[in-house]
């Protein structure tokens, strides 16, 4: 009988070959007295309710603060959601949904993602952008096995794009599918194959939509600053700048950020970027991040963004040149966009 060890267990499972088995969960008893709560809290309560704002006023309801949840999220987290999708274009001024907010609620995605997807039809690269969501809507692809972390991290490099994470992204899914969707192919590239399959199912899913609704699906080949352009109208609101000091800064709170070490683009400093998400860890760091134009924010995100007036600005900001637009959306008017009927 062949024997394997616990090492190359974890690489199959990595790869996707799972089994029935038990999870064993261990912690003590004074932390499960004294520190666990007797019930976990509601998802809906701790995660991002940008979706769900999105798919109950498709759904008509537009009175969010008086609906009857079962377990109801924190006002402040409803009003952000809310400023997140005004920010967005999927509400109007009145809370109520736009054309392009409409579009938005038939896709089962983040709302940053599918405003970049649907920006992707107009910008000509929409076949690039469903493969850039679906790997960014799935657990990320890369693994690195201790005793192998060097050699895991060389096969990523040969992949890096110097736009950053999301064109690394399409360069490994262009790969795969180079390699006809082999799964040795992925075992020797440090890839878990179950991700990528999760990601070409999600793919699948997002293109029976947008055949659905007619739109476009279009290769822009190598154009990648059309495809660059996609990502940040869709991202705009997760810009950061360069510190002078250390690290970055995010446009809309100022808060520190990092880049993340598994970024393609660590090391490398560039001036502006945008991240799909930050982590908290020792640090705040930013995760798949895209190397940006600064001019693309005004451009595609005119009323959210405005260049810095010089006879108004601090040195600090002088060396941002860019601000948003304070007065965008007023927390205070939320009642607008939760109490309108109609």
């Amino acid at each position: 009988m062949r024997s394997f060890s616990f090492h190359q267990i974890f690489l199959q499972l990595l790869a996707g070959r799972t089994g029935p088995g038990k999870c064993y969960r261990l912690y003590t008893e004074m932390a499960y007295k004294n520190e666990m709560l007797a019930t976990n809290i509601p998802e809906i309560q701790r995660t991002n309710l940008g979706n769900v704002v999105l798919q109950l006023k498709a759904m008509g309801i537009n009175d969010l603060l008086g609906f009857d949840f079962m377990d109801p999220p924190p006002v402040a987290t409803l009003v952000g959601a809310m400023e997140n999708l005004h920010a967005l274009g999927a509400l109007d001024d009145e809370g109520l949904l736009t054309r392009i907010g409409r579009k938005m609620a038939e896709f089962p995605l983040e709302p940053n993602l599918s405003k970049m997807l649907l920006l992707s039809v107009d910008l000509g690269c929409s076949d690039e952008i469903l493969t850039i969501t679906s790997l960014l809507s799935v657990e990320s692809p890369f693994y690195r096995p201790k005793d192998k972390q060097a050699q895991a991290d060389m096969r990523k490099a040969k992949f890096h794009a110097g736009e950053g994470d999301h064109l690394t992204l399409l360069q490994v899914y262009r790969g795969w599918e180079a390699a006809k969707f082999s799964n040795p192919w992925c075992f020797e590239n440090f890839i878990q194959a179950r991700s990528m399959k999760r990601a070409q199912d999600v793919r699948k899913q997002l293109i029976t939509i947008m055949d659905r609704y007619k739109l476009d699906i279009l290769s822009v080949g190598k154009d990648y600053r059309r495809i660059c352009k996609a990502i940040t109208a869709g991202f705009f609101t997760h810009a950061a700048k360069r510190d002078p000091q250390e690290g970055y800064r995010t446009l809309v709170d100022q808060n520190p950020v990092y880049i993340h070490p598994s970024s393609a683009v660590f090391n490398k400093n560039p001036e502006w970027v945008v991240y799909h998400e930050l982590v908290l860890t020792t640090k705040e760091y930013m995760r798949n991040i895209m190397v940006i134009d600064a001019k693309w924010l005004i451009e595609l995100a005119p009323a959210f963004y405005k260049s810095a007036d010089p006879n108004k600005m601090t040195k600090a900001k002088r060396m941002q040149k860019i601000e948003p637009l304070h007065d965008r959306f007023n927390p205070k008017d939320s009642w607008r966009l939760s109490r309108r009927k109609g």
